[in-house]
C-alpha cells in the first residue's frame, strides 16, 4: 500500500482518492473507516451538545430507557435509540452484541468464550462487555467479514 499526502491550499475540503487494481476487504475495510470519521452521533454532556465521531466511539448502551456513548474515557447520553443507532451504523462495524449494547468492532480487542454459549468481549480500553446467546451469530459474522481493522 502507498499512502501519499499532498497539501493544496485551493482545496476547501479534503478530498480522499483510493485507487486499487481490484476491490479487496482491505479497500472495503479502509473505505468504512473513513466513512466512520466522518459520520457523527449527536450527544449530550450535562446541558451542552456535542458531536462525536462514530469511529471514536467504543459502544452504545441503553440503561433505564437512556442510550449512553462510550468513548474511550468519556460518557455522553444520546436521544436516539438503540435500534435506530443499530440501522444506521451497521454498515460503519457496529453490531448488536446484547438487548441493550452496540459495539464497535474496531474497538474490539478480544473475544474469548463463556459458560451457557456466550461470550466476553474485551475493548481496546480494558472494558469488557457480554455477547448474548442470541447475538453471537451477529459478532461471528461480522469477525469474518474482516470489518475488524
Amino acid at each position: 500500500m502507498i499512502i501519499k499526502l499532498e497539501q493544496d491550499l485551493s482545496k476547501k475540503d479534503v478530498e480522499i482518492r483510493i485507487r486499487y487494481a481490484q476491490m479487496s476487504k482491505d479497500v472495503e475495510r479502509i473505505t468504512t473507516i473513513l466513512q466512520s470519521v466522518d459520520t457523527r452521533i449527536k450527544c449530550k454532556l450535562d446541558d451542552s451538545d456535542k458531536f462525536v465521531n462514530a469511529s471514536d466511539i467504543y459502544y452504545f448502551e441503553t440503561v433505564d430507557k437512556r442510550t449512553f456513548v462510550y468513548c474511550e474515557q468519556s460518557v455522553y447520553r444520546t436521544e436516539s435509540r438503540i435500534y435506530q443507532l443499530a440501522d444506521e451504523l451497521a454498515h460503519l462495524g457496529f453490531v448488536q452484541i446484547n438487548k441493550a449494547c452496540i459495539l464497535n468492532i474496531n474497538a474490539l480487542d478480544s473475544v474469548k468464550p463463556l459458560l451457557n454459549s456466550r461470550m466476553e468481549a474485551t475493548l481496546k480500553n480494558g472494558e469488557r462487555l457480554y455477547i448474548t446467546r442470541k447475538y453471537l451469530d451477529n459478532i461471528k459474522q461480522a469477525l469474518q467479514e474482516g470489518t475488524k481493522v
